[in-house]
């Protein structure tokens, strides 16, 4: 809801609730919510989901992409300078894809590791997402290339 519409307006026919906007908010971690959105659209079985746009976010999600865990996304352009991004879910034999996927680095405490401390997920069978000088990468690339970073999310 935004600043001068109550909850009862956001049922109104004519609300931008009611029309499927999503409603621009001020959010302190981005990309947790846009993580937050991924996990619930699976727990309900959507096909897609949609976020705010952002080209950290579309980083991330090409790695998720790269990886398997998601089938796509798309860049939607709500007005001149605002965008969306639609999320494609992939699910195998009826259940989803990701079983996991945890925030790690969040806005009050940042994560940090060097390219020999960087973490294993579930012994490599999962992949942490890396934020580095050469760009958002999987573990294993943040490896192959010795950096380190921050850690962002890591799936499973």
């Amino acid at each position: 809801m935004t600043n001068t519409e109550t909850a009862s307006d956001a049922k109104k026919p004519g609300s931008p609730r009611a029309r499927g906007y999503i409603l621009r908010e001020n959010r302190s971690d981005p990309i947790g919510d846009m993580l937050a959105r991924i996990r619930n659209g699976l727990l309900r079985g959507l096909s897609t989901v949609r976020c705010q746009g952002s080209h950290k976010k579309a980083r991330v999600l090409e790695v998720l992409v790269a990886e398997g865990y998601l089938r796509g996304y798309r860049v939607v352009d709500v007005s001149d300078s605002i965008t969306d991004i639609e999320i494609d879910l992939k699910y195998y034999e009826g259940q989803p894809a990701i079983k996991e996927l945890q925030r790690v680095s969040k806005p009050g405490r940042r994560a940090y590791y060097s390219a020999q401390e960087l973490p294993s997920v579930r012994n490599g069978l999962g992949v942490a997402i890396i934020s580095t000088n050469r760009g958002v990468v999987s573990d294993a690339r943040a490896r192959e290339l010795n950096v380190g970073g921050e850690v962002i999310c890591t799936v499973f």
